[in-house]
């Protein structure tokens, strides 16, 4: 027994010509409630990190970081061939191809210019960022599955939560991008919260940031096992895909920061 994919409109609202997608909107409910948790965290604060100026600025960083990596990571980890030929194709972020890895590192980029604005230390805004990443990564896997995409593999033997999608085949599949949803989302993010308001781990410099960083690349890396490996590059090393390549690094880089963070208290 398996369920059926159930056929749903990936377009959530049509006003004349304009398409309101569901992935747009995704983005926007992970931004909008990422900045409304991180103002109330900085009023809670007896010393508030964030200046007012600051917090108006954060979500304009934030969208460009996430957008212009997101997609520049696309183009050049899954399908550099393709662009390098159609070099003008990589502006039309409406025909969808984004990259997690790729909007981390944009993320990285634009906020190491958003702490020389504002005078203040990089590693501490990313640790601020990194409690509200997942709940964006939850709302975005959500409409992955919305729109049918990023499968997952044939399941073998029984599951309870095998799918049938019935615009690729008849096999009955792992829900995927659902896995990562409640791994990479919502799992990821309760674990930061017990680091943030339980164990004070804001108080060292690089402990969330990195628990973060090592959490998503150890969510993400098993959650591979039951996605199907993109179409145009399959299996890049091994049984292993791009996306599991590029977990290996941050799981490293993230268990440095939490093993560095010990002498960096506030």
């Amino acid at each position: 027994m398996a369920m059926i994919f159930p056929p749903i409109d990936p377009v959530a609202l049509q006003l004349g010509p304009l398409a309101i997608r569901w992935y747009a909107l995704a983005y926007i409910a992970g931004i909008v409630l990422g900045f409304v948790y991180l103002r109330w965290l900085n009023r809670s604060q007896k010393t508030p990190f964030f200046t007012p100026q600051a917090l108006d600025d954060l979500i304009t960083y934030a969208v460009l970081g996430i957008i212009a990596g997101g997609r520049l990571g696309y183009v050049m980890f899954y399908q550099p061939a393709y662009y390098f030929t159609h070099p003008i194709e990589a502006l039309y972020l409406w025909q969808g191809g984004m990259a997690f890895h790729g909007g981390f590192i944009g993320v990285l980029a634009s906020f190491y210019f958003f702490a020389r604005k504002h005078q203040l230390p990089w590693l501490r805004i990313m640790d601020r960022l990194a409690i509200v990443t997942p709940l964006g990564l939850f709302f975005g896997r959500i409409a992955n599955f919305i729109n049918g995409e990023l499968i997952g593999r044939p399941v073998e033997g029984s599951s309870p939560f095998a799918m049938i999608f019935p615009e690729v085949d008849d096999l009955a599949r792992h829900p995927s991008t659902l896995y990562q949803a409640a791994g990479e989302g919502l799992l990821l993010w309760m674990l930061l919260l017990v680091l943030v308001h339980r164990l004070g781990a804001l108080r060292y410099a690089g402990r969330v940031g990195g628990a973060f960083v090592m959490g998503y690349g150890c969510f993400r890396f098993a959650a591979e096992f039951f996605r199907t490996p993109d179409a145009q590059l399959g299996f890049v090393v091994a049984q292993f895909s791009m996306g599991q390549l590029l977990c290996v690094p941050m799981m490293f880089v993230g268990s440095w920061l939490v093993w560095r963070s010990r002498k960096h208290a506030a």
